[in-house]
């Protein structure tokens, strides 16, 4: 497996791979993987000859009080868990490699389906994510790329955001990687102590409690939520960020689940703040690979 730091390293592999005709997917990642970041991989070894994963922890996309210091970094030990998954070349560029003028005077910014759920809370975040991604695309310019389900939110802007500036790239989702309690797999989740980690356990209960109660014929979402919010509540650390039922293409909140919806938490566990999700009603959501 190759490591590259420089943009034009990663552009020259690229056309090589390219003149031969094979195709390439791309994996972006902040690093620290876990077995959702492998389970992404492992869906573009399956379509494609080359698979390239980008490690870097983008600054625009955090706040002034979020975790950018803080977020775990651990390069050799991904790089290990990169080759072992078959990824050929892992990209890691530094911020000043990325961003040779910061903060950029160039953004890329989805407007309507930012509004609400993450974006509510994280102004600016997914201003951060689609610039980063767009630059990403640019530099790697992919067949395929693969993100999580687990950012639902983050997936929808970057489908929009391909589609509007006609990107030549195909958007794949991965569903939901768990651990075996249920709990949705984060590198955020490190941060949790012991006592924590059993109290995060409310999100996914939550999400299984409001599938128990729709498939009753519970369909008002106000009902939904505020069984849903009583569960995370129980919880002494938990502080509810957001419980939404939202149209899963629009992310515009509905009062009746009658088609396909997303529903969404997001709840801070002490200090670390958790999102998860599931997508309910209407036809059947089936993400690209599971």
């Amino acid at each position: 497996m190759l490591v590259f730091t420089k943009i034009q390293e990663m552009r020259n592999w690229v056309k090589e791979r390219r003149d031969s005709g094979q195709e390439i997917g791309f994996v972006p990642t902040m690093g620290y993987l876990h077995d959702g970041h492998l389970s992404l991989v492992a869906a573009a070894r399956q379509e494609n000859q080359g698979v390239v994963m980008s490690i870097f922890v983008n600054p625009t996309q955090f706040g002034p009080q979020e975790d950018y210091a803080a977020y775990p970094r651990d390069l050799a030990r991904d790089c290990r868990l990169a080759e072992e998954a078959g990824v050929d070349v892992v990209f890691a560029p530094g911020v000043e490699e990325m961003y040779p003028d910061y903060p950029p005077l160039t953004v890329v910014d989805v407007k309507e389906i930012t509004k609400g759920l993450c974006g509510a809370s994280r102004p600016g975040h997914f201003a951060g994510v689609a610039t980063v991604v767009t630059k990403l695309f640019n530099i790697v310019q992919p067949d395929r790329a693969y993100f999580g389900q687990k950012d639902y939110q983050q997936v929808q802007v970057i489908k929009r955001m391909v589609k509007d500036l006609n990107i030549p790239v195909t958007i794949k989702t991965v569903s939901i990687k768990r651990e075996e309690d249920g709990l949705a797999m984060s590198s955020r989740n490190t941060y949790l102590s012991p006592e924590e980690r059993k109290e995060a356990l409310c999100l996914s209960e939550a999400l299984k409690l409001c599938q128990e109660l729709y498939e009753k014929g519970v369909t008002a979402t106000s009902e939904l939520i505020e069984a849903m919010s009583a569960r995370i509540n129980q919880e002494p650390n938990a502080q509810i960020d957001y419980v939404a039922i939202c149209d899963a293409e629009s992310l515009v909140p509905v009062k009746e689940i009658r088609n396909r919806v997303v529903v969404a938490l997001a709840v801070k566990i002490g200090r670390t703040r958790l999102i998860d999700n599931m997508v309910i009603g209407g036809e059947s959501f089936v993400p690209d690979h599971v």
